[in-house]
């Protein structure tokens, strides 16, 4: 769902993960040019995504 929202509105996902530090840079990346912004969603989404898998990894153990 997250990804989806980083392809339309790259600083809404990125603000949905909870980083506000992470939220500013991808407004000004955002605003420099669109693939910018893009990218550092992906990229936020998916370490966000990785994060929480291996905190489910770790407390099923």
């Amino acid at each position: 769902m997250l990804y989806i929202l980083a392809i339309f509105l790259p600083p809404l996902a990125v603000l949905f993960t909870g980083r506000f530090g992470s939220f500013l840079l991808n407004i000004l990346l955002t605003i420099l040019g669109y693939i910018p912004g893009l990218i550092h969603a992906v990229i936020v989404v998916r370490d966000e995504k990785h994060k929480k898998d291996m905190q489910r990894y770790m407390n099923r153990n």
